[in-house]
């Protein structure tokens, strides 16, 4: 095995993205292959070059398997190259004044063993390692900064509130719903299997859940388990779900559009029909992007470190081992296949 001896040349196994993708994503859409790295930073470069230690897989990944034209927020993958992403690192060599050798770190990476990364903009330095560094591509990572934006920043909270969450076990949801349970809302989440219900109840403390696979209809789904409406819905699904939440919103609900998976292998959108009672209900629906909020990281890390630490939130990831396994890890999420925090281990230490 390669030491991280700085300088040496060394094998650099790669996911490459093989070319744009058309309705779902598949595993031969992507193939592994080995190249060679240098483990130095090229003289004058303000780069990092890392060694991946955890790499995650993240729904919105599918809109940059898009070709540039239908480029959503950020830049499509380039086919021929590896794919990026979201990951976990030890960094090896740097010549940024922020970043020494011995450091780890959490931001976007390449899809390989060891990366050169030029835009350190996106890197956050680890400092708290008392807790398991895979948390950093989930609960500490992105996704963990996504559910405390869209619940606390866009959606306003306050207690006793009734509060719904599609694909509520994902990396996100399931992190919605324990911070909305620690605020004393009433929560409830669908999900797409029995297992996934039963998570969301037993081990995330949701007061309801269901499996919205098993419900004909939506509507009446949600009459069920909102007789009085709903305060917040935290977006994750789109489509009929967001129809269906649209019926059954109280007065001044807030609606936080995090990402709408129901969509993303659509080659056309389906549209949403009661957009009328957002008026009647005096309602809003936001959009957000993560990025806007990263300067809040630190108030983050206050808040949910202690509950980690104390066993007041608790965080399921699916861990799929070797770089190898990281396309049917990454395709996977679209059919529902992982349970939790979906994210590849590339490298232990």
């Amino acid at each position: 095995m390669a030491s991280d001896g700085v300088g040496e040349e060394v094998r650099n196994k790669q996911v490459i993205f093989r070319d744009y993708v058309k309705g779902f994503p598949k595993e031969s859409d992507m193939y592994v292959t080995a190249s060679t790295i240098k483990l130095q930073v090229p003289e004058g470069s303000n780069g990092v070059l890392v060694k991946n230690l955890y790499l995650s897989c993240d729904p919105y990944m599918r809109n940059r398997m898009n070709p540039p034209i239908y480029a959503s927020y950020i830049d499509s993958f380039n086919p021929g190259s590896p794919i990026s992403g979201y990951g976990v690192a030890k960094v090896l060599d740097s010549g940024h004044p922020n970043f020494k050798k011995g450091d780890l770190v959490w931001g976007i990476t390449g899809w390989e063993e060891y990366s050169l990364l030029s835009a350190t903009k996106a890197l956050f330095k680890i400092q708290h390692t008392d807790v398991p560094l895979s948390h950093y591509t989930g609960i500490l990572g992105m996704p963990g900064m996504t559910a405390y934006a869209g619940f606390y920043e866009v959606c306003s909270p306050k207690k006793g509130e009734y509060v719904f969450i599609s694909a509520a076990s994902g990396a996100v949801g399931q992190l919605v719903g324990q911070f909305a349970k620690l605020l004393g809302c009433y929560v409830v989440g669908s999900a797409g299997s029995k297992d996934k219900v039963d998570m969301l109840k037993n081990k995330f403390g949701f007061d309801e859940a269901f499996n919205y696979k098993e419900e004909t209809d939506l509507d009446a789904a949600l009459k069920r388990y909102f007789p009085e409406g709903i305060d917040i819905y935290f977006e994750n699904v789109g489509g009929k779900m967001l129809d269906a939440v649209l019926l059954n919103m109280r007065n001044h609900c807030r609606i936080a559009a995090c990402g709408m998976i129901s969509q993303y292998n659509l080659e056309e959108h389906e549209g949403v029909h009661n957009l009328m009672n957002l008026i009647t209900k005096q309602a809003r629906i936001g959009g957000f992007l993560v990025p806007d909020y990263y300067h809040k990281y630190p108030q983050f890390l206050e808040l949910v470190l202690p509950y980690i630490k104390q066993g007041k939130i608790t965080y399921v990831e699916d861990i799929a081992e070797g770089l190898e396994s990281g396309p049917a890890a990454l395709v996977g999420l679209f059919t529902g296949r992982n349970v939790g925090k979906q994210l590849v281990a590339v490298a232990r230490e």
